[in-house]
């Protein structure tokens, strides 16, 4: 069947929108006829006309949401494309529940609603294919994918926190998506229509994250400020100074003079917080404060490792096909000996190393099919040689392994500026604080064994926060 013998029913009470996509897909040669209510729409339905519907989700008779599973029952294989200006999470899970082929939000991008058009009128002949397809296209709209069971029992958790303003603690290996489910909790939360603003306590030099957090004067006010009335997302949390982690408890508790200039009061802000390390056990260190800890572990939320729930790697491989495409990499599809292969890895990096993966083979293969051979190729390239022949893993191994997490859990698969300084931080102080520990905080002879002048030792002690173990120094 040709375009020209094709038709799209388009349902909007917006004449402006009726006329452009009427406009647009008469170009295309496909057959167009609109209305401005649901009425009409289901009636061209349920005479047979139409191979798809375009429909906007507010109409002044019905929502859509009430008119498509009459569409579904009277017409199953018919596929629409439902658009919406209240493009947010619950709108696009709404779509996907009724049987919608796609969700366009609004204001959308012409060429964006003609790509999804052609989809739906050349959509597989194969029904499961066709239900990956529109799963594919959805998932790749929300900020979080999976349908197992680990991540059914984040859905519901997420569901009881969006209602309430609880200060909610997330934790998970990196690349799990806990930035993705902190921003659904504000999306979709009581506090939408203010800032959601992040700040990576990993990613900001110790001695400025006081100045970054509680801002140092007017003209800089600082992120709790800036989040003033919405979501303050404080990333790696366990990385933040002692110094830091106290004041910002005077902020949770109430006794912070912080106020935003603006309105002269104490900036109202809800705060989420994550990290992928054990905090009970930095506790035990001394590296973080344990009432500290219980303020921000008011709503607890653990995010499964993606080798926990590798029934979802064909839904997430597919979405970032879909997501690597739209960014202007080569459109690619994936075969079920590629899939089972992907479900045998074991994910170091979890999520972000997977969309890695997809767009890396997207930009360096010429095949349009990716298969088993491919993945193989690809994880082999990645995989670091630990173990076998040649010994136990080196510490270069060990550290090679560490730092592709620190690449796999940035969304562009760059981390931000200063990775030097901040890897070398993080080497530096386990190192220093062992040392001190073996010689019981004799800095003489810990400086000896280092290899670094007393001075030298002093400012490093000083400047990454270490913490003195008692004894003679």
């Amino acid at each position: 069947m040709n375009a020209a013998s094709k038709k799209i029913l388009i349902a909007d009470d917006d004449a402006s929108i009726r006329l452009v996509l009427s406009q647009a897909f008469t170009r295309l040669g496909y057959q167009v006829r609109a209305t401005g209510n649901a009425t009409t729409l289901l009636k061209w339905v349920t005479d047979g006309e139409g191979d798809l519907v375009v429909t906007d989700v507010v109409m002044p008779d019905e929502n859509v949401f009430d008119v498509l599973p009459r569409i579904r029952k009277e017409r199953p294989k018919l596929p629409i494309i439902v658009m919406s200006a209240q493009n947010n999470l619950i709108t696009a899970v709404n779509a996907a529940d009724a049987g919608a082929f796609d969700y366009v939000p609004k204001p959308f991008d012409l060429d964006d609603m003609t790509s999804a058009a052609r989809r739906a009128l050349s959509r597989p002949a194969d029904p499961e294919a066709t239900r990956a397809q529109a799963r594919a296209v959805r998932d790749d709209r929300l900020p979080l994918i999976g349908r197992s069971g680990p991540m059914q029992d984040v859905y519901r958790t997420i569901a009881r926190l969006v209602g309430a303003d609880l200060t909610v603690l997330l934790s998970g290996e990196s690349g799990t998506g806990k930035e993705l489910v902190a921003r659904a909790l504000h999306d979709m939360g009581r506090r939408r229509d203010g800032k959601f603003v992040t700040i990576n306590l990993a990613a900001v030099p110790r001695e400025r994250v006081e100045t970054e957090l509680f801002g140092k004067d007017d003209s800089d006010q600082g992120k709790l400020v800036e989040a003033d009335g919405g979501t303050l997302f404080l990333d790696e949390i366990g990385d933040m100074p002692l110094d830091a982690q106290t004041r910002l408890l005077r902020v949770i508790d109430g006794s912070e003079p912080t106020l935003n200039p603006k309105t002269g009061r104490r900036p109202n802000v809800r705060i989420i917080a994550a990290t992928n390390r054990d905090l009970r056990g930095l506790i035990q260190q001394g590296l973080f404060r344990e009432d500290l800890f219980f303020r921000l572990n008011v709503a607890p939320l653990r995010l499964p490792p993606l080798r926990d729930r590798s029934d979802d790697i064909p839904e997430l491989a597919r979405a970032f096909l879909l997501r690597a495409n739209r960014e202007g990499l080569p459109s690619k599809t994936i075969d079920s000996g590629a899939l089972d292969r992907l479900k045998q890895h074991s994910w170091p990096g979890n999520v972000r190393e997977l969309e890695n993966l997809v767009r890396r083979i997207c930009a360096l293969y010429g095949e349009d099919l990716i298969t088993a051979r491919i993945v193989e190729r690809e994880l082999a390239d990645q995989q670091p040689v630990v173990s076998g022949e040649e010994g136990p893993a080196t510490l270069a191994q060990l550290v090679e392994r560490k730092l592709t997490s620190y690449f796999a859990d940035q969304p562009d698969g760059v981390p931000p500026a200063g990775l030097y300084d901040r890897v070398l931080e993080e080497v530096e102080r386990p190192l220093i604080q062992l040392t001190l520990a073996a010689t019981r905080g004799n800095q003489v002879r810990a400086a000896e064994i280092l290899g670094l002048n007393r001075n030298t030792l002093r400012k490093k002690i000083q400047d990454l926060g270490v913490e003195m173990q008692r004894g003679r120094r």
